[in-house]
């Protein structure tokens, strides 16, 4: 049975956890499962925005106990080839050209609280709670702790990660881990208008192009972020998208995305 489903209407691809038995656990398949959606999702032309969801009482609640189980019986080499799966999904979700939204229904742990840092906008409601509790049972929050510095900055990471406590969804948000709580009445309301938002008022490749920008801001020096910038600049004037949203501006219409 899939740990996951799959749906795309008004251009919007969701992505919904479907394991609420395990409160939306991760195993070795759903990370298998996650990578494929995402692949899917990033190939489609039809898709322009992705919603990663989860169903149940749980966004995520981090690694699955049978999983953890397992991966005390494995040796080195195979516990590094699960991990460099899970560094792929984390690469992968962090570099898709497409926007990811989580719409964030209840509590987000450890890994689960990995995919919501991950997601370039994120959306909760107030009962859900946040934390990476990897250090209280002996892990390590690993990979994560990589885009969480970037995300959050070093002193706010330092405590979630070495405290490993839960924090309710209002902190998260005042931390810029998360973008904001929203009435869990209004939550999926709200995550729909944001995710029509953006395929309507905004060009595909300006999105792509924006959170590459982002990503450059951060991995390179300023001289070469800066150089990088100014032709990512030259390049999108030259996209048939800016020629058509200028053409638009100056006509006084609005484009169609």
């Amino acid at each position: 049975m899939s740990g996951l489903t799959y749906h795309i209407a008004d251009r919007v691809a969701t992505i919904t956890l479907n394991r609420p038995d395990k409160r939306n656990a991760l195993n070795g398949a759903l990370v298998r499962e996650l990578r494929e959606a995402f692949a899917r999702a990033e190939a489609d032309d039809h898709v322009k925005v992705i919603v990663l969801a989860g169903n149940g009482k749980a966004f995520c609640a981090g690694a699955d106990l049978e999983y953890l189980q397992q991966l005390q019986q494995n040796n080195y080499e195979e516990n590094l080839a699960d991990s460099r799966e899970l560094m792929q999904l984390m690469e992968e979700m962090y570099t898709l050209p497409k926007v990811v939204i989580a719409l964030i229904e209840g509590d987000a742990i450890a890994g689960g609280c990995g995919l919501a840092s991950l997601a370039d906008l994120s959306y909760a409601v107030p009962a859900a709670k946040f934390g990476y509790t990897e250090v209280r049972i002996g892990f390590v929050p690993a990979l994560v702790s990589v885009f969480l510095v970037r995300k959050i900055g070093e002193g706010r990471a330092r405590e979630l990660l070495l405290t490993g406590r839960l924090i309710p969804a209002e902190e998260a948000a005042a931390y810029g881990l998360i973008n904001k709580v929203v009435p869990a009445e209004q939550i999926r309301a709200h995550v729909a208008a944001v995710a029509q938002s953006l395929c309507n008022d905004a060009s595909a490749n300006s999105l792509k192009i924006t959170k590459q920008l982002v990503r450059t801001a951060l991995d390179q020096q300023l001289p070469a972020a800066l150089e990088t910038a100014a032709h990512l600049n030259a390049e999108t004037r030259q996209h048939p998208d800016c020629r058509k949203g200028v053409g638009a501006f100056l006509d006084k219409q609005k484009p169609s995305w």
